[in-house]
């Protein structure tokens, strides 16, 4: 076993609280890592993610994205009044929180993310890229744009050139800047002004995101390879066999292996 502490924390955006928690390991200067749920999730949907990070020595945070949940959600916002783009700016909220504590190193950050959490990670990394150390993103949800110009996501379908204030989406209740905030969105020029190192790990039968969006990610990556860095220095995809949108236990313990492997280099 390793020791670590966890105590909740907060932050403000825009007059919002972010809520989350802190997992701290023992010694000082620790790098960050900050891993992102995906649409409808809570911080509990990636905890598995988080943990094995802290054994490393990373200082990790999770949170719920404001407006991020119908029912469960800790943060202040409405579900009316998310979209990637007000997620970003949490995740950059968060950032900055977790950069002033005292006790860890914010020029070593690690930003991981699964579904929508992976593309608003891989947005926040190019909109921050000398924040940002490395990259993981887990069957990140690249076609939110693609989904919005065919007016449907998720549950959702609306006329993407006649957008209603609010959209029903399953349990949960959207509004206009969901799709708006996208629809002019080009994500994989969005994903090039980024520098560091990127793990990109999806499943084979991934339906809902399908794996080509990963795939096209390594390219966009792969195209654009700092000087002095190799290609698979750069970037990494690993797909895993019969993985959906989702991974089930035996998955899972291959998913954090890939993430193990790459994310020790921050520690040192």
């Amino acid at each position: 076993m390793y020791a670590f502490s966890e105590s909740p924390f907060s932050c403000q955006r825009e007059g919002l609280t972010i809520r989350g928690t802190e997992f701290r390991p023992a010694g000082e200067q620790n790098p960050v890592a900050i891993v992102s749920h995906g649409f409808m999730g809570t911080e509990e949907t990636v905890r598995q993610y988080a943990l094995p990070l802290v054994e490393l020595g990373y200082c990790v945070y999770t949170f719920d994205y404001c407006g991020g949940n119908p029912g469960t959600g800790k943060s202040d916002g409405k579900t009316t009044e998310m979209s990637v783009l007000t997620e970003v700016r949490d995740l950059e909220a968060v950032m900055a929180y977790a950069a002033s504590r005292p006790y860890t190193d914010g020029t070593r950050c690690l930003l991981a993310g699964a579904s929508q959490g992976g593309f608003v990670s891989a947005l926040t990394a190019a909109r921050n890229p000398e924040k940002v150390q490395q990259l993981v993103l887990i069957y990140p949800a690249l076609c939110i744009p693609d989904d919005a110009r065919a007016g449907r996501m998720m549950f959702a379908e609306f006329d993407p050139a006649d957008l209603p204030e609010e959209i029903p989406c399953g349990p949960m209740l959207l509004g206009r800047c969901y799709p708006a905030d996208v629809l002019d969105l080009e994500p994989f020029r969005e994903l090039k002004p980024y520098q560091g190192r990127v793990l990109l790990i999806h499943g084979t039968e991934d339906t809902l995101v399908r794996p080509e969006y990963s795939q096209r990610a390594y390219e966009a990556y792969a195209a654009s390879c700092p000087e002095g860095m190799t290609e698979q220095q750069r970037v990494q995809l690993h797909l895993i066999e019969g993985g959906g949108h989702g991974f089930n236990e035996e998955q899972d313990l291959l998913c954090i292996g890939y993430i193990r492997l790459f994310a020790k280099d921050l520690v040192f």
